[in-house]
């Protein structure tokens, strides 16, 4: 029964409700996979159980993938499970994908068409719902990193049927802020908290992706957690893993911005300083002893020392000139052998000659065999039968073909064949 399951059947995917549960100290976990009318005894054991992406309890709708067997023990159909899914799934990441796919085919995930981050935006759009938690995240980080910016909410339904129209209308009408008498902004955050594949569905709709791809204004998408992902997220101009870090990537850290300006500003000072104690020491040298002496005497050195710089810049320009123009030639000549017609000339020419050379090699090869084959010819027809048949020797047979070599061989009645240099005889021997 076993072997006859397991070879007909073999690998399959079930799908049904849990029920009887049991958890094992072992780690296996042994439960009942059943419908309105049928169940299956189940088994998923310890390995497979952690990795399973859906926590098995009675009542949860799944769908298995495992091993039709027989345990023999009890004489038991079982199914040995090997992935768990909770039911759907599947076909709604096979449709993730198919859109996946196809948006990407067109073009709608490439960089090109990605918009740059503004490092100092002013105003901030969201667009998520206006009693989630994400909103409340969203604006507390903008508060304490960036309190000069301003947040302008779009409150829209993040989950549900019909919620992706809503949240595509959105982000058409911020677009095209002006014509729509919205307010304008300088990034927009499109995001929600965390949840399930079919709760953050929405955000996979090929209305919204469209939407974000046509949007004028630079969009960050900041959906569920860090290891969900959905179309949005290859659509956006940025990625951010959750909603705080989101409003985290659009505005700089205030904190941070004015420790910097102090550094600066501490820097700036000190320079400022340092070049006017620089300069009152020129000036007062100046005035002790080079301001008595005359102008001439004064402006000799720096014009010497400016023809001599407009010389080495002369020399300077003519030189990197003759370099480039010596590399340019190089690169030509390169160019030039290394053209496809040029190549394809020379091994031309080199298939030419090798032919040439095969021909002669087989020629010659030739012509040793034939010397060969004349020879052995030669010496054939010396020490072969047909040199003694011609010198007036025959060969007698018997009947069955064998070479008569003595008399005493033969008895009377006995059929002969006699081969001559010309011809054959038949003889039958009398004495």
């Amino acid at each position: 029964m076993r072997n006859l399951l397991e070879i007909e059947l073999g690998e399959l995917w079930v799908e049904g409700e849990v029920s009887n549960l049991r958890r094992q100290a072992s780690g296996h976990i042994y439960f009942t996979l059943k419908d309105v009318g049928a169940q299956v005894s189940c088994v998923l054991f310890k390995g497979n159980a952690r990795q399973a992406k859906v926590q098995l309890d009675n009542g949860l709708q799944v769908k298995l993938f495992g091993e039709i067997s027989v345990y023999e023990a009890r004489g038991s159909v079982q199914l040995i499970v090997r992935k768990v899914e909770a039911a759907g799934e599947g076909e709604l990441q096979a449709k993730f994908d198919r859109l996946k796919n196809k948006l990407k085919k067109e073009g709608l995930f490439d960089e090109d068409h990605k918009l740059p981050i503004p490092k100092f935006p002013k105003k901030v759009g969201l667009i998520t719902s206006g009693t989630g938690a994400a909103l409340q995240d969203m604006l507390n980080v903008l508060a304490r990193r960036a309190p000069w910016v301003q947040p302008i909410l779009y409150s829209v339904t993040v989950q549900g049927k019909g919620a992706e129209n809503g949240i595509a209308q959105a982000i058409n009408e911020w677009s095209k802020w002006d014509d729509n008498g919205m307010p304008e902004v300088d990034v927009i955050i499109v995001g929600r908290g965390g949840g399930s594949l079919e709760d953050l569905w929405n955000f996979n709709e090929e209305i919204v992706a469209r939407a974000i791809h046509d949007c004028e204004i630079p969009i960050v998408s900041a959906i569920g957690h860090e290891i969900d992902f959905t179309i949005v997220d290859f659509v956006a101009d940025m990625r951010a893993p959750t909603p705080s870090a989101g409003a985290e990537l659009v505005v700089p850290d205030g904190e941070a911005l004015f420790n910097r300006l102090q550094r600066m500003n501490s820097t700036m000072n000190r320079a400022v300083a340092t070049a006017i104690e620089k300069h009152d020491a020129i000036l007062g040298g100046m005035r002790r002893g080079v301001l008595t002496r005359s102008p001439g005497r004064i402006l000799r050195e720096p014009l010497q020392r400016l023809i001599l710089a407009r010389r080495d810049l002369d020399d300077g320009v003519e030189q990197a000139v003759k370099t480039k123009s010596d590399n340019i030639h190089e690169l030509l000549y390169r160019i030039t052998a290394q053209r496809p017609e040029a190549v394809l000339g020379r091994r031309f020419d080199k298939l030419v000659h090798l032919k040439q050379k095969l021909i002669s090699a087989a020629v010659e090869k030739v012509n040793q065999h034939g010397s060969h084959i004349a020879e052995l010819s030669s010496m054939l027809r010396t020490l072969g039968p047909e040199s003694v048949f011609s010198r007036g020797f025959s060969i007698t047979l018997d009947e069955k073909g064998t070479i008569i070599k003595d008399a005493k061989d033969l008895k009377p009645g006995d059929t002969l064949t006699t081969k001559f240099h010309v011809g054959r005889a038949t003889s039958e021997v009398v004495d």
